[in-house]
């Protein structure tokens, strides 16, 4: 019988750090697949398109939520973000664990979708810490960081519907603490596969 892939998820409030953290997981984790979302959004200096993000126009990501192409998606500051279900189905049934690096909102849709998923919420060490980070990148106004961190207060009451929680206080640690967790699970699942076909001979 074919062993289906592990769905992981990466959540945390902008600014935690999941795409950092994310990177250097996949450095490390061979064995893992990393989905990329859909947005509507332009593409930033630096960013590699159907790497980073697949760029889509707005009557595109209408169109895909439309056609239930989409697994979960969200809208932030006006743009569209969200995964793209088929490609991250397929790989799971070929047998392969996949991340996904997505906000709490969309984590959640894909709880729904998939209850065996294994979520990760990634919790910054304090709302101060987080703040300095969302200005030290330099991506958005003052008014954009105000609306995040209004959000971030909401996602960190969401916690407790995560797999589990990590604290990203330093990177290094963190990674390893994240590779611990999928390594645990992975073993979980394959005893469980192995009691299944145990009792099927």
């Amino acid at each position: 019988m074919q062993k289906k892939g592990i769905l992981f998820v990466l959540s945390g409030p902008s600014g935690t750090g999941k795409g950092t953290v994310c990177k250097a997981l996949l450095e490390k984790e061979r064995e893992l697949y990393l989905s990329v979302s859909a947005t509507t959004r332009e593409c930033r200096i630096g960013e590699i398109p159907g790497e980073t993000y697949h760029y889509v126009t707005f009557d595109r990501f209408e169109s895909m939520i439309a056609n239930g192409e989409m697994l979960e998606y969200a809208k932030y500051n006006g743009n569209y973000y969200g995964t793209p279900g088929e490609s991250v189905r397929k790989l799971l049934n070929e047998g392969k664990d996949v991340m996904l690096e997505i906000e709490p909102q969309g984590a959640l849709q894909v709880k729904k979708i998939f209850p065996e998923a294994v979520l990760i919420f990634l919790v910054p060490p304090s709302m101060r810490v987080l703040k300095e980070r969302l200005v030290n990148r330099g991506r958005e106004t003052a008014e954009e960081i105000a609306q995040r961190l209004e959000t971030t207060r909401w996602e960190l009451t969401q916690a407790d519907k995560y797999t589990t929680q990590i604290v990203n206080d330093n990177l290094e640690v963190c990674v390893h603490e994240v590779m611990a967790y999928l390594n645990k699970k992975r073993a979980e699942q394959e005893m469980i596969a192995a009691l299944i076909n145990e009792k099927l001979d």
